[in-house]
């Protein structure tokens, strides 16, 4: 028997912000698993802000996406079928065969996950790519340290909500976010525990940022006015962790870079770009962490949920919109 399914292709390289007619849904089969193989009925699909480099025909840190054939990313689901022992029938497994209902995978492809303790929708968010993201660049990449401030650009998104906490929780004396309404800051403040935060449509960035300067770690997921009033404000010695710069994705003119480069040298600071792939040795340590800060309550999140697979072009495109509180999840 085969299995009838869906999945999204890519049509076109987008110029600029993408467009639906960049995108194209296909029905196709998969056959039943062979040995070693796994039929996975996806649950749960991510779209990431880094989805939209790999739509651009151009070297980067991981291949892009071919023209005419099915998208990638990370997903949640249910095995149907198992040509494997080691990942049984009916197990919740994580795997990054997103952007389509079923998949067909090698079982070696797949980690089964828990969903005992939390939701399977959390290994795409607080407990998967995005929590670690934010562990990483707080525990390597710009290490915290007791009674420092900590700036967190993008405070309301999946990456720089679990980055705040963090902080916090690894030893920063303050903590403060920019969002981008007043809703989300509200969330960051309340809810997340920031001791201060400001929608970054109220005014020059700088001038938002001044009042709670010196800055000693700026985490860094929007880049361009961000990372320019956070030179400004960083203390002597402060640290960067370059996480993402989603302020200049859908750019088709090169992007002007910060204008206060020589406060570089000046406040000694230290710049550091990562992509959180290249620190697996950490994976272990950072789910035993923050499975114990999930469990406790000490880390939230938010999920942004979008139903069905014929919503998931508009998720990604209102994740680039900035409408998304959250993880932003494609629920099927």
């Amino acid at each position: 028997m085969t299995t009838r399914t869906r999945e999204i292709h890519l049509a076109a390289r987008p110029v600029g912000w993408p467009t639906h007619d960049d995108f194209r849904t296909v029905e196709t089969e998969l056959p039943d698993p062979g040995d070693g193989q796994v039929l996975v009925r996806n649950t749960f699909l991510s779209v990431d802000p880094y989805m939209r480099g790999r739509m651009d025909d151009r070297r980067s840190y991981v291949p892009p996406f071919r023209l005419d054939a099915p998208m990638d990313g990370g997903a949640v689901g249910e095995v149907l079928e198992s040509g494997d022992r080691s990942v049984p029938v009916g197990a919740t497994v994580l795997h990054q065969a997103g952007w389509r209902e079923h998949a067909l995978l090698p079982a070696a492809q797949v980690r089964v996950v828990d969903t005992g303790s939390v939701p399977a929708s959390a290994y795409l968010g607080a407990l998967g790519m995005p929590g670690m993201t934010a562990y990483v660049g707080l525990t390597r990449i710009a290490p915290v340290k007791e009674g420092e401030t900590v700036f967190v650009s993008g405070a309301a998104g999946a990456v720089g909500s679990a980055a705040g906490q963090m902080a916090r929780l690894l030893g920063a004396s303050k903590v403060v976010g920019s969002a981008g309404s007043p809703d989300k800051v509200a969330w960051v403040t309340g809810e997340l525990g920031f001791d201060a935060a400001f929608d970054y449509h109220d005014g020059p960035v700088s001038q938002l940022l001044a009042e709670h300067a010196p800055v000693d770690v700026y985490f860094d997921n929007v880049g361009g006015e961000h990372l320019e009033a956070a030179i400004t404000a960083m203390a002597d010695f402060g640290r960067v962790a370059a996480c993402g710069a989603i302020a200049t994705y859908n750019e088709t003119d090169p992007s002007p870079g910060p204008r206060n480069m020589f406060l570089v040298v000046t406040k000694r600071l230290s710049i550091r770009g990562f992509i959180v792939m290249d620190h697996g040795d950490v994976a272990s340590e950072f789910y035993r962490t923050a499975g114990a800060w999930l469990a406790d309550g000490r880390l939230k999140y938010r999920e942004t949920v979008v139903d069905g697979l014929d919503g998931a072009v508009e998720a990604f495109l209102d994740l680039h919109r900035g409408t998304n509180t959250g993880k932003m999840l494609v629920r099927l």
